[in-house]
């Protein structure tokens, strides 16, 4: 019934998707966090990311089945590869770890690895690269917002205990 493809598209999306959700805790260190009057509602990040991860995995399909050869396959497995774990890490290190200034640096990454996606799918799919292009205005935004909360709370850590 599936593709092979599909199947690995869906489980790359729900994997992350469900990494972020159990990796994402709303408790009271959170709740006590200032952040700017712009920050969306809590509410809103689950469907965002639901969205813009199927969008990225219909992409990998398009992607996959535009590729013409075992080599461009690589480039496709290498790039959704490097962003499953840049996008995996960032959660921990802003919600369990307390860290939103590492999290800060983190997300450079993250963001690098989105539009490495939008650039180097454009070739095997220009919808492909398109579908990308809203998670990376996401992880822009996240990475502004990111970085609002670290100004507004800083120091963290070591520091922050003192």
């Amino acid at each position: 019934m599936f593709s092979p493809t599909v199947i690995a598209a869906i489980a790359w999306a729900v994997i992350l998707g469900g990494a972020g959700g159990l990796l994402t805790e709303i408790g009271s260190w959170y709740k006590n966090l200032k952040k700017p009057s712009w920050q969306p509602p809590d509410w809103l990040f689950g469907p965002a990311w639901t969205t813009i991860l199927g969008l990225a995995a219909w992409a990998l399909v398009l992607a996959w089945n535009g590729a013409e050869t075992q080599a461009d396959r690589g480039v496709i497995i290498v790039l959704y590869a490097a962003n499953f774990v840049f996008h995996l890490l960032w959660s921990p290190l802003f919600f369990k770890l307390h860290r939103p200034d590492w999290a800060q640096i983190e997300v450079v990454f993250l963001w690098a690895s989105v539009l490495a996606m939008c650039v180097f799918l454009r070739p095997y799919s220009v919808l492909a690269s398109w579908l990308i292009v809203p998670y990376l205005v996401w992880v822009s935004f996240a990475a502004i917002l990111n970085a609002r909360i670290v100004q507004l709370n800083r120091p963290f850590g070591k520091a922050a205990s003192s």
